[in-house]
């Protein structure tokens, strides 16, 4: 598949949290740190989505902030 979206992170699921209608995807990203996507828990089963299973985050935003200390 291919997607317009230039952020295309890979990761792995590193946990899944299911609520009465969304759940919360963890993503463990290849070069380090976390990513937290809150998708509906249909997308969940649809995609077969299970902690361990390869992933992408795929990030397509028309602003994106920039922050310093």
């Amino acid at each position: 598949m291919k997607l317009s979206a230039r952020n295309q992170i890979p990761g792995k699921i590193k946990s899944i949290t299911e609520g009465v209608v969304t759940a919360e995807v963890v993503i463990e990203l290849d070069g380090g740190g976390d990513l937290v996507s809150v998708i509906t828990r249909k997308s969940v089963e649809s995609l077969g989505l299970a902690v361990g299973k390869r992933v992408y985050a795929v990030v397509k935003s028309t602003e994106v902030m920039v922050a310093i200390d």
